[in-house]
């Protein structure tokens, strides 16, 4: 027992001369997911293992060193947690308002028994520069504008054109409609793929929703994505409401049957799905669906245009619900071309399905009047518009 405290003690000491190639820091993010009218979850990593915090400041001009805020951690049973992996959930919040926030990581060195040996802290600048922000979503707001990108396949290149800079000022919030990825071998490759590039446009301050598409089910760390995209109800699949529009978020699978060689004999979708339709069919039938304005679908895989299995399931299972739920409109992607479906005009589809290329972005503007979608490709050239009346 004391050769390991001397060792410990030892370990501790040289500490500092060990890590001096490779200095504390926040590595990726941070990035708001799962937002909502009450609440939002901030995430980010650390190149170390530490304890992390959010500080909260309601919107203001007054600086956020002028008293103290209130700290939010993650935490599991009581206890607070550690790790390179932070993602702190902020509850209790008001809809439709803005929150200034900042975040803290603290170093952990080691542990021994009781006792835990800090280094470090790192946290957001908010002394060079103002605050990070955020702004809660409200089921009452008129107007609504978003963006949706899709199988990026980690072009940062492609993502930086068709997104600009400034979309604070205008965007409400992001959709990834799948593919922003190939392969998921690393943990690190979501945020080399497409992560880091969000972060750097919007993500820390605006929010943005991911469908997950069938390439990031696929690479040794795919299990582990949900840990970087947490949705409301603990699935890929699930629902949201921001102004006028219910979004329907769905989780279209893989594309081919799950005996395919390519899925090492992992994969189980066709059950996944039928899971899924089961769910689909209490959304569509519940209050806060039927209410809504506005109904948009959001699914990688088309329902339609296609003889591959990936399709063709989705279509048994999912069209005979969503054709009864009153669909104002489908967004997909995956095929890497750009195709309109006007409603009826795909055999056994009974609502529009505009299906997104990897080379445009649709502008979406949905208010008292209409969804206007209004797509435009890597030089900010607008190819089209399509409008979908209020009915």
């Amino acid at each position: 027992m004391n050769y390991l405290k001397a060792r410990l003690t030892l370990l501790i000491l040289l500490f500092p001369a060990l890590m001096a190639a490779q200095q504390f820091a926040i590595t990726h993010g941070p990035y708001l997911q799962n937002i909502s009218e009450q609440e939002v979850t901030i995430i980010w990593t650390t190149n170390q293992d530490a304890l992390s915090w959010v500080e909260l400041a309601p919107a203001g001009d007054d600086s956020f060193y002028a008293r103290e805020r209130e700290r939010f951690f993650e935490t599991a049973h009581g206890t607070k947690n550690t790790g390179t992996l932070h993602r702190i959930t902020l509850h209790d919040l008001e809809p439709g308002t803005s929150y200034r926030y900042r975040i803290f990581s603290r170093q952990v060195i080691a542990r021994q028994s009781h006792k835990v040996f800090y280094g470090d802290v790192v946290a957001t600048d908010v002394f060079r520069r103002q605050p990070l922000s955020f702004t809660t979503l409200d089921h009452e707001k008129k107007s609504i504008f978003f963006r949706v990108v899709n199988d990026i396949h980690a072009q940062n290149d492609h993502l930086r054109q068709l997104l600009p800079r400034d979309m604070k000022k205008n965007t409400d919030l992001v959709i990834f409609n799948g593919d922003m990825i190939s392969l998921l071998n690393s943990e690190n490759e979501i945020f080399t793929g497409f992560m880091d590039t969000a972060v750097e446009l919007f993500a820390s301050e605006v929010p943005m929703f991911l469908a997950r598409g069938n390439h990031e089910t696929r690479g040794e760390a795919s299990p582990r994505l949900y840990s970087y995209f947490p949705t409301n109800n603990g699935h890929f699949y699930y629902s949201f409401r921001h102004g006028p529009v219910q979004f329907l978020v769905l989780d279209s699978g893989e594309d081919k049957p799950d005996s395919d060689i390519e899925y090492g004999d992992l994969a189980h979708y066709d059950a996944y799905r039928e899971e899924e339709r089961s769910w689909i069919e209490e959304q569509v039938n519940s209050k806060e669906f039927r209410q809504a304005p506005y109904r948009v679908v959001v699914m990688h895989i088309p329902p339609a245009g296609s003889s591959w299995h990936g399709t063709l399931d989705v279509a048994a299972r999912f069209l005979p619900v969503l054709n009864r739920a009153d669909i104002d409109l489908m967004l997909c992607g995956h095929t890497h071309n750009y195709q309109f479906i006007e409603k009826g005009a795909a055999a056994g589809v009974d609502f529009p399905v505009l299906i997104n290329d990897d080379e445009n972005c649709l502008d979406i503007t949905a208010d008292g009047h209409a969804i206007t979608v209004v797509v435009k490709g890597l030089t900010g050239n607008r190819i089209t518009t399509h409008k979908f009346r209020r009915k």
